[in-house]
C-alpha cells in the first residue's frame, strides 16, 4: 500500500550532471512571459497570456468546492479576506495557481514590505510566529507592512489536494510572488525566508532582482540533490512516517537524540499540516534543481544575488555546510554570514532575540531605520551575544554612530563570526 500511495505524488527528477545548467536561461524566459503579474485589477477574468494549465484549472475548482461546502459562495477570481486581530488573511489567485497570504499594516511610503516563506513542515505560523511575537520584533515590524506568505495547500485548516494535482516547482512558487507584490501594492521586499522558503526567495531575487532589496535567508541549501541523494529520501519516504521523515530536515541530530520539548512539540505540530499536500511540497523540494549562482568572476556569465543578503545558521544545524557552501557563491561585499551558537536547527525560534537585533542592524546598514531606539538591543547584547573582544570594540564603535548606514553596514559584516 505504501507504494502504491507513493506513485500518486508527480515530482521532478533530478537531472543528471551533464544535463544541469541548460535550462537556466529558459526558466528566466519563461518568467518573464508568463509569471509577471497581469495589469488588470485583480477581480478580472484571467489573462488570454496565461492559460491555465490543467491541473491549475482542478486546484481552482477544488478551491470553489471548498468554499461552496463552507457556506462561502464567492465569485469566481475575488479573493477572500478574514481579520484576525490586526492581520488579514487573503487568497490571492497566481499564474501557478492560489496563495494564502497573511498581512498585517499597509505599504508606508517607499519601504519595502517585510515578506516570510517558510519551510517545508511548517507554515508561517509555525515557523514565524514566536519571532514575531518577540518584544524586540516589535520596534521593527512597526516600520514596515508585514506579509507572510504560505506554500499552496500548507496552511492550517487547507483542504487536501485533489488526486492528480502537480504541485508547483520550485522555480514556479517563486514565480507567484510578483503577483502577491502587485497586488497588494508593494513595489518591493525585504524577504525572510527558512530553507525551503529561503530557496524560493533565493530564486525570486535571481529572476526579478528588482523586486528583492534584501534577503535573510536562514538554512538555505542552493543545492539540487543528486540521484543518490534522492533515491535515499524515496526511502526513508516508504519507511517512516512523514513527520519523522521531515524531523531531520528541520533539526539538528543532537536536538533529536536529545527529544528536547521543541523538537517533541513540532513532530505533533507538523501533524497540523495536512500530510498528502505536505508530501507534494515535500517531494518538490528534495526534486529542486542547483540556484547556480556563482561568485563574479568564477566562472564565465557568473550570476549571484545583486541585492544585500544575511546568511543565517545555528553552530549544529543540518544546513551548516550547506549555508557555508551558499556564502562562497556571494559578492563578500553585500553578504553577512551569521553563524549562532545554540540555536539548533531553527535559530528564530531558540534565539529569536539574537535574530531580531542581527536584522535590525541589517536594516540599519540598507538605510532603514537609522534613528530607531536601540536602548531595549543594547541592553540585550551583553547577556545574548558571546562574541570574540574585537568584536565587541566594533560594535561599541559602531553603536555611537546608528545614524550612519556605512558605520551599520561595517557592523554587519564583522557578524561573519560566530554569535
Amino acid at each position: 500500500m505504501a507504494a502504491m500511495k507513493e506513485q500518486q505524488f508527480t515530482e521532478e527528477k533530478p537531472l543528471l550532471p551533464e544535463q544541469r545548467g541548460q535550462d537556466t536561461e529558459m526558466v528566466s524566459h519563461t518568467f518573464c512571459m508568463n509569471a509577471l503579474p497581469c495589469a488588470m485589477p485583480p477581480t478580472c477574468p484571467p489573462c488570454a497570456s496565461r492559460p491555465r494549465h490543467r491541473w491549475h484549472r482542478m486546484a481552482h475548482h477544488w478551491l470553489q468546492v471548498t468554499r461552496h461546502r463552507t457556506g462561502e459562495c464567492l465569485p469566481e477570481n475575488c479573493e477572500t479576506m478574514t481579520v484576525v486581530g490586526d492581520w488579514q488573511e487573503h487568497d490571492v489567485e497566481t499564474p501557478y495557481g492560489m496563495l494564502h497570504v497573511v498581512i498585517r499594516g499597509a505599504p508606508k511610503g517607499n519601504k519595502p514590505a517585510i515578506l516570510t516563506y517558510h519551510d517545508v513542515g511548517l507554515n508561517h505560523k509555525l515557523c514565524f510566529n514566536s519571532f514575531f511575537q518577540n518584544e524586540d520584533m516589535q520596534e521593527i515590524t512597526k516600520h514596515f507592512v508585514v506579509c507572510h506568505v504560505d506554500a499552496p495547500g500548507q496552511q492550517i485548516g487547507a483542504s487536501q489536494f485533489p488526486q492528480g494535482y502537480q504541485y508547483p516547482t520550485m522555480d514556479q512558487l517563486a514565480g507567484m510572488l510578483p503577483t502577491v507584490l502587485q497586488h497588494f501594492g508593494f513595489k518591493s521586499i525585504v524577504g525572510i525566508g527558512v530553507g525551503a522558503g529561503a530557496y524560493v526567495l533565493a530564486k525570486l531575487a535571481l529572476i526579478f532582482p528588482d523586486l528583492v532589496e534584501g534577503l535573510v535567508l536562514l538554512n538555505i541549501d542552493p543545492n539540487g540533490k543528486g540521484w543518490i541523494d534522492w533515491a535515499a529520501t524515496k526511502l526513508s519516504g516508504l519507511t517512516s512516517a512523514l513527520p519523522e521523515t521531515v524531523l531531520p530536515h528541520l533539526f539538528s541530530q543532537e536536538e533529536l537524540m536529545n527529544n528536547t520539548e521543541l523538537v517533541q512539540n513540532y513532530r505533533q505540530q507538523i501533524n497540523t499540516v495536512n500530510q498528502f499536500n505536505l508530501q507534494l511540497f515535500w517531494n518538490m523540494y528534495n526534486s529542486r534543481r542547483d540556484l547556480e549562482m556563482n561568485r563574479i568572476g568564477t566562472v564565465l556569465n557568473a550570476k549571484t544575488l545583486k541585492c544585500p543578503v544575511m546568511l543565517v545558521v545555528g553552530d549544529n544545524a543540518p544546513a551548516e555546510e550547506c549555508v557555508v557552501e551558499c556564502n562562497s557563491k556571494l559578492d563578500p561585499t553585500k553578504t553577512t554570514f551569521l553563524k549562532m551558537s545554540d540555536s539548533g536547527g531553527l535559530p528564530q525560534l531558540t534565539q529569536p532575540g539574537k535574530l531580531t537585533e542581527a536584522f535590525k542592524y541589517f536594516l540599519q546598514g540598507m538605510g532603514y531605520m537609522p534613528t530607531a531606539s536601540m536602548t531595549r538591543l543594547v541592553r540585550s547584547r551583553t547577556a545574548s551575544l558571546t562574541s570574540g573582544s574585537s568584536l565587541e570594540g566594533s560594535r561599541s564603535r559602531a553603536c555611537t554612530q546608528s545614524d550612519s548606514s556605512e558605520g551599520v553596514a561595517q557592523l554587519s559584516h564583522t557578524m561573519e563570526v560566530s554569535c
